[in-house]
């Protein structure tokens, strides 16, 4: 196994910049940064150009519209898709998303990022198109977290114990790696591919939240705010969805 298929397996770091549904994603998307004095500066400065932004909307002002559709599109695009198969029915639902920015502008009060609010208007508008499509799964249907019912995200049996006298918990078998070799750019994209075809295999609500979280690199709280989720149901739909890709790739890189 190729080192980024080791990365992929331990934390989904080789999520970001997957193609999902045939979107390229955006390399752009950061993590959020620590708690501090700097974060609390950047989020004041962060709503004073949403601020202005905003008022430049409202004002008529094309350009502003126009960077804000080039920012937005193709994420609007993959989380619609997230919710229709059918590329005309994605293509209407992120135009008919864009039609409710227009109208509701005067109504936005900033309780929450022009971001998220952009996003909810998405995944309503996204819902309503699903449940004609028969495709859509409430999350009224999630049910609360049960720590019984908690999901590894790494089988234990691949770590040493924790009594191990000269390495505990370190790796019990290491996954195989492939050093530089010919096969290493084939293995990374049949990796990939695998990656895919794992994500798109989850429940929806699982894949929405880790698609949201680790390919569009939202923060939790985005997540929550965009989906209307606690953030106990976020993290426990997230943890489940990550264990399952991890699950789904250890056999075939295992293999390699």
């Amino acid at each position: 196994m190729d080192g980024a298929g080791h990365r992929a397996v331990g934390s989904l770091s080789g999520v970001r910049g997957l193609d999902i549904g045939g979107q390229p994603v955006s390399q752009g998307a950061q993590q959020p940064s620590g708690g501090g004095v700097a974060d609390a500066a950047e989020g004041r400065s962060t709503a004073a150009v949403e601020l202005s932004l905003v008022e430049a909307l409202r004002g008529g002002d094309e350009q502003a519209f126009a960077t804000l559709v080039d920012t937005h599109q193709a994420s609007l695009r993959r989380v619609a898709r997230l919710y229709v198969d059918n590329s005309a029915v994605v293509e209407e639902v992120v135009q008919d998303t864009w039609l409710g920015v227009i109208q509701g502008l005067w109504a936005f009060e900033g309780r929450s990022s022009l971001k998220t609010w952009i996003f909810r208007i998405l995944i309503n508008r996204a819902k309503t198109r699903a449940v004609r499509e028969r495709r859509t799964v409430p999350f009224a249907s999630l049910g609360s977290y049960d720590p019984d019912d908690a999901e590894l995200a790494v089988n234990p049996d691949r770590f040493l114990p924790a009594d191990h006298p000269t390495e505990p918990g370190h790796w019990a078998r290491a996954p195989q790696d492939l050093g530089p070799s010919p096969e290493r750019r084939l293995v990374a994209q049949e990796t990939r591919d695998r990656l895919r075809a794992a994500i798109e295999g989850l429940p929806p609500n699982q894949r929405l939240v880790l698609c949201l979280r680790d390919v569009e690199g939202w923060s939790s709280d985005e997540v929550c705010n965009a989906l209307g989720l606690r953030e106990t149901n976020q993290r426990v739909l997230l943890h489940r969805g990550r264990s399952k890709v991890r699950a789904a790739l250890a056999s075939y890189l295992e293999g390699v």
